[in-house]
């Protein structure tokens, strides 16, 4: 299958997961626009790779949290590439803690970021698709999303809050043609589960019947079999890419 001549715009695309997932868009034909709220030179070796696919790219800067950033994102995507086919909201933080020891500010960032940030570029992106009578949305849950973690009050809120958002939004729009899905990684190697601690990450093995962690390139291939026309009669739904971790 091929997603030629599509455009496509990856909220938190600079790198991790965000950046496998544009890379395997790219691959499949599609222009790619990456956001991030870090400097756009920080994208340099993502453009890069994915102009040297044969496809447009851009980096636009932006922080998903913010309207105001929001409305300016989609002006220039739109500014660039004329009309928007895929949008994977990817964009998200942690702030990890214990319910007693989490600070109001840790918990309002996350859901800040990961739940209005979708809400928001879901929003932005919805009009021009229902315009045009089609569309892909895939919005990047958790799988803790699902099952909860220790530790994750604020994060597991706020993805359990986008799988929510993903059904109510399916059943809006899927009569105008546009779709929306979910993703749900289990444990994914990135910068941010390197971080975490041997302990943190022997107990998630322990917990994986595959036995081991997922790497960012077989969520890309997940999220893009979502933007293929071999899904065209998928929406609503949650996929789960975590080694039967949620199981």
């Amino acid at each position: 299958m091929t997603l030629k001549g599509k455009n496509a715009l990856v909220t938190g695309g600079y790198r991790g997961i965000g950046k496998a997932i544009a890379l395997k868009l790219a691959s499949m034909g599609a222009n790619v626009a990456v956001n991030d709220i870090g400097d756009i030179e920080t994208a340099a070796d993502t453009l890069s790779e994915i102009r040297a696919l044969g496809v447009e790219a851009e980096a636009i800067q932006a922080n998903v949290a913010v309207e105001e950033d929001v409305q300016k994102l989609f002006a220039k995507f739109m500014e660039r590439f004329g009309r928007i086919d895929i949008l994977i909201n990817n964009a998200g933080i942690t702030r990890d803690g214990l319910l007693m020891k989490m600070k109001e500010s840790d918990w309002q960032a996350v859901l800040d970021v990961n739940l209005k940030g979708v809400f928001l570029c879901t929003k932005a992106a919805v009009r021009p698709m229902m315009l045009q009578k089609s569309g892909s949305i895939v919005n990047i849950t958790s799988v803790v999303g699902i099952t909860g973690n220790a530790g994750q009050a604020n994060y597991s809120a706020s993805k359990a809050g986008v799988i929510g958002f993903t059904k109510s939004i399916a059943k809006e729009i899927g009569s105008k043609g546009v779709r929306v899905n979910a993703v749900a990684p289990g444990f994914i190697h990135t910068k941010m589960t390197e971080a975490l601690p041997e302990d943190v990450k022997n107990a998630y093995m322990a917990n994986i019947p595959l036995k081991r962690y997922g790497e960012p390139e077989e969520v890309a291939e997940v999220v893009t079999f979502l933007c293929e026309e071999r899904s065209k009669y998928m929406t609503g739904q949650v996929l789960k890419v975590d080694g039967g971790m949620a199981l």
